[in-house]
């Protein structure tokens, strides 16, 4: 089977070598001409992966042909390029092709979901679905194990996405959370970074494990409030992603929020990454909506101001202390 993955960053790539991996022709596209021609001279994608290529994966500059012919389409690009990355797709696909996409977030101003964004750009008839969930692509690209989830709109989607998929290292579970799943694949990346903040302030292990916790209940309630299932929260797309990114140092977002604790600036610390550090327009969108439907998200609230420079690291997390006491849990 022939499939086009559109996004030669880390994860598009550990996903196109999954699909090689399982005997399909892949096509990736970067939109960098110079990247294409540094993948094809190499045969590896040497910037974020030292995995040599094989020969069923081809890099590309243009898709526009196989777009045409291709049935299903994985989506791998930053949340700030979902939209252009579709509108430059739509005029070359059929009806019938169906897009999945791996990425996190909500689209920058907007605050939409990337399914809303699809709908929008591509109709609302076309089968949709997002992988998500605790997955460093260098560990995927080593073959470690590792489980996803994959929610679409169409249950045939979901299975034949998992056929695509499965192997004996990386395995996928459905869901039709399709609103949940990508709140979790949100929200943790902002939660990362606040971790990264309590660990690079040396408030300890008792602090990183209050966090995570009151940061799966800010999840949770955001979640829930826009359509989500609780349920699908306390899953891989959830909890599971949420302890990951929370926890290691592989995480961009964490190593982010940990140089903010050190004492460098926003540009310092993501030039410091590398590569997109999506908690950073996450963290602003995420806190925006939360507002505008009255949703109490005190931590996702603290880390936008750290970000805006309203307040410190340390002065954030002593507001977050200095809170009125109540209940863990309220009783409706």
């Amino acid at each position: 089977m022939e499939i086009l993955v559109l996004g030669a960053g880390s994860w598009g790539t550990a996903l196109a070598l999954i699909l090689a991996d399982n005997g399909n022709k892949v096509w990736l596209w970067s939109n960098e001409a110079e990247h294409v021609q540094e993948m094809l001279a190499t045969g590896k994608n040497s910037h974020f992966l030292p995995n040599k290529f094989p020969a069923s994966i081809q890099p590309i500059a243009d898709f526009t042909e196989q777009a045409k012919q291709i049935k299903d389409i994985i989506i791998v690009v930053p949340s700030h390029g979902f939209r252009g990355t579709l509108a430059m797709l739509a005029p070359h696909i059929s009806p019938t092709t169906r897009i999945c996409w791996a990425t996190k977030g909500l689209e920058n101003d907007t605050g939409l979901l990337l399914h809303q964004v699809a709908e929008q750009v591509l109709g609302e008839d076309r089968p949709l679905a997002i992988l998500s969930g605790p997955s460093f692509a260098i560990e995927v690209a080593k073959c470690l194990p590792t489980a996803v989830t994959i929610a679409a709109t169409d249950e045939k989607f979901a299975k034949d996405l998992v056929d695509l998929f499965h192997n004996n290292y990386f395995r996928p579970y459905t869901s039709t959370d399709i609103i949940g799943v990508q709140l979790g694949g949100t929200v943790k990346n902002v939660m990362a970074i606040a971790s990264g903040i309590v660990d690079g302030l040396e408030f300890g292990a008792n602090s990183r494990a209050a966090l995570i916790t009151r940061g799966l209940n800010e999840m949770v309630r955001f979640g829930v409030a826009l359509g989500g299932k609780a349920e699908t929260f306390m899953g891989l797309a959830g909890m599971g992603d949420l302890v990951l990114t929370c926890t290691d140092k592989l995480s961009r977002n964490y190593r982010f929020g940990f140089a903010l604790a050190k004492g460098s600036n926003i540009e310092q610390a993501q030039a410091s990454i590398g590569q997109v550090v999506e908690g950073v327009p996450a963290a602003r969108e995420v806190n925006r909506v939360a507002k505008e439907r009255n949703i109490d998200m005190p931590i996702v609230e603290q880390v936008n101001n750290v970000l805006l420079g309203v307040c410190t690291p340390t002065e954030a997390v002593k507001i977050l202390l200095s809170r009125q006491p109540k209940a863990e849990f309220i009783n409706k």
